[in-house]
This record gives C-alpha cells, structure tokens and sequence, in this order.
C-alpha cells in the first residue's frame, strides 16, 4: 500500500498484478477495503493491473474534517479521472462499490474519455437522502435496528471489530468477514475521534457531502459497456436500485448475486470477476 497524488489530494492505493496489464480502478465505498481481496486477485489472475483506492477522509486518503467535508461527489468524481490519468496512458476500467458506486457514475459522465468501461456495485442511481418515488429506500426495519445501537468505544479496535460483525449481521452480510475487514480498516484509520472512524467505518462523511447537481437523468449518456452488480438480499440499497441503473444506463448487463447483500462475498469474488473481465 502507498498514496498517490491526484487532484491536489494524496489518495491510498493497492495494486495487484502485472504494472503493464489494463488498468481496473476500483473506488473504495469509503475505504479500499470495501472491495475484497478475493476479487482484486481474480482480476488481478485475468491478466489485470487491480488498483483498489481510498476516498478522501478514508483510509490513508487525505483526512480533513469529516464533520465539514470541503469537498464535493464531483471533486471525488474528479479524484477518479485523475487517479486514472496518473497510473495509466490509457482509458481505466472503474469500478465503485456502495458510494464509491455513485462516485463511479459520476466520473463516468463528467471525464467520458478516461474509461473504457464501468462496474456497478450495490448502489444507486442517486445521492444519499431520500430516493426517488420509483426506488427503493433502505429497509426500514434494518434501519432501526442498525441506528437503535450505541456506538462503540473507538479507541478499543475490539469493540469496533464487535461492532461492525453485529451491523452484518443485521443488514444481511458475513459477520465473520466483516469483523476481519472492519478491525484491518481500524488499523488503517488515522486517528480514534469519532468522526473519523464514523468516515471510515460507516461513511457518514457523504450524509454531509455536496452532491448536487442530480446525475439519473444523465445515465443514458453512459457510452461504455457496463457491469451492474447488486446482492438480492441487499437491505440497505434493495436490488430495484441496481435494476433501475441496469435499465437507463444503455446496454448495462445486470448481475444480481441470489446470496449477497452490501458486500461482494468471497464466494462469488470469481463469479463478479469473470463478468468484469468480459468489459475489457
């Protein structure tokens, strides 16, 4: 792992596979650990050069104020092309997860030039806030059994590791995994205030992030070839996200995994990788 400066800001990146092959970005959702290392190495195997990276205020990105982001989905947007621009002469695969998925969408229609292809992974056509009348909105009893809890001490990397299991297994994911991926984003977070894990661990940096103005009806302008993938078992952006970007982004495959929700699960880290691949 090693930053890269792009866009004025220093960004936290890994890289799998051969430093020559075609390039695959992969936008964090917030943290590069959203995407995991199962699917980067598959990709990587196909003959890939994986770059997974950090949003800003994530990770080893550039943290400023979380509370007061200076920032905009735009500007993240912005990060991406750059990003791209710095680690390849050529137009990048990108791919974003969760937010990092509307980052994606964004980048894909304001730098159209600068990839050659796009991966859609649990998110949706819109910002965070409420959804369109013809989306639908976060499960609600998940919801309020998710925000109903305390938050942890995060100063204790156990109890934030606890945490993160137990908003698993709420929202449908592998506890076991997510309490593997959450205490490895706790060593990777600078600093315990609760801002700044609250960024890293539960992104509630976009809850306060300009995303104005809307992108949905800018979806059919999308003219590279694009994989949708979205867990049917997701609670927090339910599948009919992922079939409304499917439909209005022209040509768009859709991949909905039977056994996933939020996250990508290792066992179909393979499945979602070879649909990749076929995107160039």
């Amino acid at each position: 792992m090693t930053t890269i400066s792009a866009n004025g800001v220093a960004l936290g990146v890994e890289s799998f596979g051969d430093q020559d092959a075609p390039l695959v970005l992969l936008a964090g959702g917030t943290t590069l650990l959203s995407w995991p290392d199962a699917l980067c190495e598959h990709l990587a195997a196909g003959g890939r050069r994986v770059v997974r990276y950090d949003l800003r205020d994530s990770g080893e990105s550039t943290t400023a104020d979380p509370q007061a982001p200076a920032y905009t989905l735009r500007d993240l947007a912005a990060d991406a092309a750059a990003l791209a621009g710095t680690l390849g002469e050529g137009p990048a695969h990108l791919a974003g997860i969760g937010v990092g998925g509307m980052v994606a969408q964004v980048a894909a229609l304001d730098h159209p030039d600068t990839f050659s292809a796009l991966t859609l992974v649990g998110t949706r056509p819109v910002a965070p806030g409420p959804p369109d009348d013809d989306l639908p909105d976060h499960d609600q009893a998940a919801m309020n059994r998710l925000f109903a809890r305390p938050m942890p001490d995060w100063t204790d990397r156990e109890a934030v590791a606890e945490f993160a299991a137990a908003s698993a297994e709420i929202l449908g994911d592998d506890p076991v995994a997510a309490r593997a991926t959450a205490a490895r984003i706790w060593d990777r977070t600078p600093g315990t205030a609760p801002p700044i894990q609250l960024a890293n661990h539960v992104g509630m940096v976009f809850s306060r992030l300009d995303c104005a103005p809307r992108w949905r009806e800018r979806l059919p302008g999308i003219g590279v070839p694009t994989l949708v993938v979205h867990g049917r078992r997701d609670r927090f952006f339910p599948v009919g996200n992922g079939e409304a970007l499917a439909r209005e982004i022209p040509g768009a495959r859709l991949l909905v995994l039977k056994e996933a929700a939020t996250a990508v699960p290792d066992t179909a880290a393979c499945e979602v990788a070879e649909a990749m691949l076929t995107l160039g």
